[in-house]
């Protein structure tokens, strides 16, 4: 989630009462939209780009204070939060926009069945640790080590770690005291680097323990056993309590057992090693949390990891665990990986059973995968990808791709130019680059389209997850939670309650038009392609530490790119292509069709194998396995 929202209007406005301003004194027209079959889709399209509109001034420290001090006056918040509506267009293009589509609700997609070349499909009802194995089966054979390998630098795999165990190198147990060790040492005054919110030694040291002697038995769970795995403080995992990067959100919803995903991690004997520091609520993109500390980026400690999975994208990138779980609302597990150098994917929506994940944004958010490459993705997306729960509609099959660099077919892939281009320098010409060499080398093709009405899609999306978060929540908030949450985060969630029926229903039918724009994108292409996000990693500010901050044009520029696969529930991976003059990593985006994970992952591990040889070792990184 984000708060994307300008300063609303002179204070003069203040003297004015709610009934002046509900009669609509104030209230913008809004757009009439065209038919979906009357939208040309084609690059030369007379659609016009609209650009994120953020006029804000960044916000912390008192100044946050005072501007939450007026928010919550009934009177006066009430004309700040109509303003602050009206003001970034809420009402023009959303709440009074006028379409025939009828609402979506939840973007659950059909599917059909079918055959697909270099695909294993897994027949129903196998245990997590056979759906490991058959993921295993599709790697692409190799004993090549960290040490022998041409490449400057590469981060160790869960398929290193299972052979150093079963070769007895190195123990489950070893690697669990270096871990908690440098926990420790990145915790000091000094570093600060504040990955986890919660992680208890005994319980790891317990964990490793057995998986030492599962390996001296010769009867290890799955390749997964005793590989270190963190899990966002957004999803349930004994013995720690859920608390959503809040001070207050456990005690109300206690956590009782462990979220579907992480029990089928746990049956292949993975050792979960504590909860990631967040975003509070999931409410913002930067990672930086006031009650617990920020997250902070292993390539410069002194810049954000990104949020709201932010420890989660750090504690990969710093080589504590080769992966680890996030929540993905809204970009939350792709933007904090692109920013952080790793890979981040997300399946469509319905494939990872949420059970156990904190209710906070129903229709918009999904459990996904920060991982140090794609080859891990696809172990622990096999690992925790389950049987549909039981509100939930039949799915496919699960289909796990054939990992082989050289058997590439024939893809095309959707550019939107001025969408791709609406970034910084950097990483535009990063992802052009990256883009390039897979058409070189793949001989694949760029389908130019354009995709209307993306700033539309962000409001809506807006909407949609602060009505969902404040539903889920409300009840608490009136009784606790809003006075002990972050002064940004209170921001947030009065922007949240202020969205009624009209904004929600008609954030709906948007959803409605952008899958049908989407659905016409896909039959003359197999993917879109962007850049991950607009910015690379921004300077974490000290007047932000207490306050949490309120920055509304870089959380505008990092969310660009992440709308469709929440809004829309369709797959999405980044993969990291490069750096910036700084030395900051660059992501690329892809986005597939619903229920095209497999296509998305060999996509990527191509993408990956151009750029590995020139992946950089972070500032601040741990050798967990050593000599091994």
């Amino acid at each position: 989630m984000i708060t994307l929202l300008t300063f609303p209007f002179p204070l003069r406005l203040i003297s004015f009462t709610k009934s002046t301003y509900s009669m609509g004194l104030f209230r913008d027209n809004g757009v009439v939209y065209k038919s979906v079959n009357d939208v040309d889709l084609g690059p030369n399209t007379d659609e016009i780009y609209l650009h994120a509109d953020v006029k804000a001034p960044r916000m912390a420290g008192l100044i946050a204070k005072l501007f939450v001090w007026f928010l919550e006056m009934k009177l006066i918040g009430d004309i700040l939060l109509y303003f602050l509506k009206k003001n970034n267009r809420i009402q023009k293009l959303v709440s009074y926009g006028v379409m025939e589509d009828s609402p979506l609700y939840v973007p659950l997609h059909p599917y059909e069945d079918f055959e697909e070349e270099e695909v294993k499909t897994l027949c129903p009802g196998l245990s997590p640790a056979e759906q490991v194995q058959h993921a295993i089966d599709c790697l692409q054979s190799s004993d090549t080590t960290l040490q022998d390998s041409h490449f400057s630098f590469r981060r160790w795999k869960i398929m290193d770690y299972s052979r150093a165990y079963s070769s007895q190198q190195i123990t489950p147990l070893v690697v669990a005291e270096r871990l908690i060790s440098a926990v420790v040492q990145s915790s000091e005054p000094g570093m600060d680097m504040s990955f986890f919110i919660s992680y208890d030694a005994r319980d790891i040291l317990r964990q490793a323990t057995e998986s030492t002697l599962r390996y001296q038995r010769g009867e290890p769970l799955s390749v997964l056993d005793g590989v270190p795995i963190a899990v966002k403080d957004e999803i349930d995992c004994m013995p720690y309590p859920t608390t959503g990067g809040s001070k207050w959100l456990h005690k109300v919803r206690p956590c009782k057992e462990d979220a579907c995903c992480v029990e089928r991690l746990r049956s292949c004997g993975a050792i979960l090693v504590g909860k990631t520091n967040m975003h509070e609520l999931g409410a913002g993109t930067s990672g930086i949390n006031p009650h617990y500390g920020t997250s902070r980026n292993p390539y410069n400690p002194k810049r954000i990891s990104g949020g709201s999975s932010s420890g989660s994208a750090a504690v990969v990138c710093a080589g504590l665990c080769p992966v680890a779980l996030g929540v993905d609302g809204g970009g939350s597990v792709r933007m904090p990986a692109a920013l952080c150098g790793v890979v981040g994917f997300k399946p469509s929506y319905g494939r990872i059973p949420h059970s156990g994940v904190l209710p906070l944004n129903w229709t918009v958010g999904m459990v996904g995968v920060l991982a140090g490459t794609v080859e891990d993705s696809l172990i622990v997306y096999a690992a925790i990808s389950g049987q549909p729960e039981p509100h939930q509609s039949p799915m496919p099959r699960l289909k796990l791709p054939m990992l082989k660099r050289s058997s590439m077919s024939s893809i095309r892939l959707a550019k939107s130019n001025e969408w791709f281009n609406d970034c910084s320098d950097d990483i535009r010409s990063c992802c052009l680059k990256a883009l390039a060499s897979l058409q070189k080398l793949y001989g694949w093709e760029t389908v130019e389209v354009t995709i209307p009405d993306i700033e539309v899609m962000r409001l809506a999306h807006y909407v949609t997850i602060g009505s969902e978060c404040t539903a889920s929540i409300a009840h608490h908030l009136e009784h606790k939670g809003r006075s002990e949450s972050g002064w940004d985060v209170r921001v947030a969630l009065s922007i949240y309650g202020s969205f009624d029926s009209r904004d929600y229903l008609n954030a709906q039918r948007i959803r409605n038009r952008q899958t049908r724009f989407h659905e016409k994108i896909f039959s003359m292409a197999d993917v879109i392609v962007s850049p991950m996000v607009g910015v690379t990693a921004y300077e974490i500010m000290e007047d932000a530490q207490e306050t949490g901050e309120l920055d509304y044009v870089n959380g505008a520029a990092l969310v660009r790119y992440s709308i469709a696969g929440n809004f829309l529930g369709l797959p999405a991976v980044t993969v990291p292509v490069g750096y910036d003059k700084l030395g900051l990593p660059i992501g690329i985006q892809f986005i597939g069709k619903p229920w095209s994970e497999t296509k998305l992952i060999q996509i990527a591990y191509a993408m990956e194998a151009l750029c590995e040889a020139e992946y950089k070792k972070p500032q601040v990184f741990y050798d967990l396995l050593g000599e091994c």
